[in-house]
């Protein structure tokens, strides 16, 4: 007879630190994959804060954080006002990944 047995269940029966182990990689592939919203709480701004800085209403930086796709423009305008910069990166299975520089040169 087979005894089912919760993901829960398994992870407890491992030992300590294994269980430490695999929590903090947990919490690295989440953090990998914060949206917006998540990226401003993070660096301790608010709304109203981020609309200031883009010199936009609160409701717009709002639907910002809502939307699932943007204009890399608005993405990058609105990562350089909590102080970073935008990296967009281009990865291949067969050759190391590409950092581009700025979509404008290939454009043209």
């Amino acid at each position: 007879m087979i005894v089912a047995r919760t993901l829960a269940e398994k992870i407890q029966q491992l030992p300590a630190a294994r269980r430490k182990k695999i929590e903090a990689r947990g919490a690295a592939l989440i953090a990998e994959e914060m949206s917006l919203r998540d990226l401003r709480k993070a660096m301790n701004r608010t709304q109203v804060e981020m609309a200031k800085a883009l010199k936009v209403g609160q409701d717009t930086v709002s639907r910002y954080e809502q939307r699932s796709d943007m204009l890399l423009s608005t993405l990058q305008g609105y990562v350089q006002a909590m102080g970073g910069e935008l990296d967009l990166v281009v990865t291949f299975p067969d050759r190391e990944p590409v950092k581009l520089k700025s979509l404008g040169d290939f454009a043209r």
